[in-house]
């Protein structure tokens, strides 16, 4: 999959779509926790997400990312990825 484009809808909040027509809406803020996502937290660094062009999904400037194919199939990978954040912020750095 690739992601053709997104829309900031809300705080932390992006719809998503894809080169096969379909779109997500995910809520990232349950799951920025940790080195990579913690920092987009700050509200003005998340607003900051671009897509690449090289590589088709959604990128951020301190370099965070996803696989396209995680965001199109959000719905298969939720949970799991709400229960890593978990572990991430329990961790102090």
């Amino acid at each position: 999959y690739r992601v053709t484009g997104f829309k900031i809808v809300s705080p932390y909040t992006l719809h998503i779509t894809f080169d096969d027509g379909s779109s997500q809406t995910i809520h990232f803020e349950p799951i920025l926790y940790g080195n990579v996502y913690g920092p987009l937290r700050n509200l003005a660094l998340f607003n900051q997400v671009r897509l690449d062009a090289e590589v088709h999904t959604l990128v951020w400037p301190n370099d965070a990312d996803f696989d396209p194919e995680t965001l199109r199939n959000w719905p298969d990978y939720q949970e799991a990825w709400y229960k890593a954040a978990q572990r991430w912020a329990r961790v102090t750095v």
